[in-house]
């Protein structure tokens, strides 16, 4: 398994890429912008951070956010997006063998991309 390093700086601000699965030819994101929306929103409501800026593509997004001062825990917001958005569209990927013994859906990659921007 790999060893991902990850950046642990409260009040930092960081650069993320997040992609769906299936990128080619899918364009879920862009269909679903709506439920986006009301999801981050929903979760900035229980989980404040600033956003700076975000790109939404029809098959990736990219954005720059800022936590509190007091906060490093970027994972758990992105955790509560990824499943808020994926409960909210309904069930017709194609599920690998291990995803469907995870409990997971097709929709979105495991993994993300962030780059620390500036530490708080």
């Amino acid at each position: 398994m790999s060893n991902y390093r990850r950046a642990w700086h409260p009040g930092g601000t960081w650069f993320f890429t997040v992609a769906l699965l299936r990128r080619r030819g899918n364009d879920l994101l862009v269909r679903e912008i709506d439920l986006l929306r009301r999801v981050v929103a929903n979760v900035r409501g229980r989980h404040p951070f600033r956003l700076h800026g975000w790109v939404v593509l029809p098959d990736h997004m990219h954005c720059v956010i800022e936590l509190p001062a007091d906060d490093t825990d970027f994972a758990t917001r992105w955790q509560l997006i990824k499943i808020g958005f994926s409960k909210g569209i309904p069930k017709m990927e194609h599920l690998l063998a291990v995803r469907r013994r995870r409990g997971e859906r097709g929709i979105w990659q495991r993994r993300y991309w962030e780059h620390l921007t500036r530490r708080g």
